[in-house]
């Protein structure tokens, strides 16, 4: 009898060892614990979704030296104390702000760059040539330098906060404009006045894709225009560009590898929200374009029809990223854009 007892329990001692041994392999593998740890995700906050429902709090403007004089307008910096990672810590962007001579309200219209190479950058590049027409014809302008360039503060260490956080700049930057009715801008003793009812956006290549994420996230219904836009679905359209890098974009190509672990690039993608766009766009687009391929503004002009956003698209042959041989002919069709919805 105690024979049996004894080959039971040790039938059962096995059998425990068994099962003990499979659980244990079958466990997630860590170095220090056989509990699968949670890896922080705060880049969460970017998604398009999460910056749609952020409540943004305006900036705060200065406006500090004078950079230009024109017979028809000033060209100031300014800076801009704001919270790029929507926390309350505070940041400094510099830009350039353009002022037409006389008393106003003017209009005003934001203004976002392409892609500049940091140590070529100086205060206004990118915008101002296209910034002083609209300036002599009596528009307000106003272009933020983003972070880690001019004069501001430097930009987040992660490469992608740092992109994501172009988007938080430009959709405040819109936010502290709504404001400037009642707390308008000084010089000296004097104001600039802002005429808020009219906000408009200009937007080329890299601040294509910042202009229509943040019209995505913001829902503003500023009418817009767009120069040959980087308008491919993140993350291609920044790998499109790697070779340009020392690297070849190996580096990038390995910070995007340890991004994709974490999180789903779709979520961040301005494509997947264009039907979230109610501003108008006028897009323009060299035919001669090597930057920007005019296919991809073939497309995005699909795409926002599809989407029911209103969108004129012009196509220009023979000019090429910067809108040369024919600039004056796309400034000028963008000026009466502009007059067309201050007329009506």
């Amino acid at each position: 009898m105690k024979r049996i007892i004894t080959d039971i329990l040790i039938a059962i001692i096995f059998v425990f060892i068994g099962w003990f041994a499979n659980t244990a392999y079958h466990l997630p593998k860590t170095q220090n614990n056989p509990i699968s740890q949670v890896r922080p995700t705060p880049l969460l906050k970017y998604t398009i979704e999460n910056l749609s429902n952020t409540d943004y709090k305006p900036g705060e403007i200065q406006i500090e030296k004078v950079l230009k004089t024109d017979p028809k307008f000033t060209s100031y910096e300014f800076t801009m104390k704001f919270s790029p990672d929507l926390s309350g810590n505070l940041k400094t962007t510099s830009g350039v702000i353009n002022v037409p001579v006389g008393s106003g309200p003017f209009p005003i219209i934001a203004m976002f760059r392409g892609y500049v190479d940091p140590t070529q950058y100086f205060i206004g590049e990118g915008t101002q040539p296209a910034a002083a027409i609209f300036a002599q014809n009596r528009f307000i302008t106003i272009a933020p330098d983003f972070l880690g360039y001019g004069d501001s503060d430097h930009e987040a260490t992660d490469v992608f906060e740092s992109r994501f956080q172009t988007y938080t700049t430009a959709a405040i930057l819109l936010k502290t404009i709504r404001t400037l009715k009642d707390n308008p801008l000084k010089v000296g003793s004097d104001n600039i006045k802002v005429d808020t009812n009219h906000i408009f956006i200009w937007a080329h290549s890299n601040g294509g894709q910042i202009a229509l994420t943040t019209l995505e996230i913001t829902g503003v219904n500023y009418p817009t225009v767009l120069w040959a836009p980087v308008s491919k679905p993140f993350p291609y359209s920044i790998l499109y560009y790697t070779d340009e890098a020392d690297d070849g974009g190996k580096s990038l190509r390995k910070f995007l590898a340890n991004f994709e672990v974490d999180y789903n690039t779709d979520l961040f993608s301005l494509t997947k929200y264009l039907n979230q766009i109610k501003a108008p766009i006028q897009l323009n687009q060299g035919t001669a374009d090597i930057e920007v391929p005019v296919s991809w503004s073939d497309n995005l002009a699909k795409s926002l029809k599809e989407a029911t956003v209103s969108a004129t698209y012009i196509k220009y042959p023979g000019n090429d990223h910067n809108m040369r041989p024919n600039w004056n002919s796309v400034v000028e069709n963008n000026l009466n854009f502009f007059r067309k919805y201050i007329n009506e």
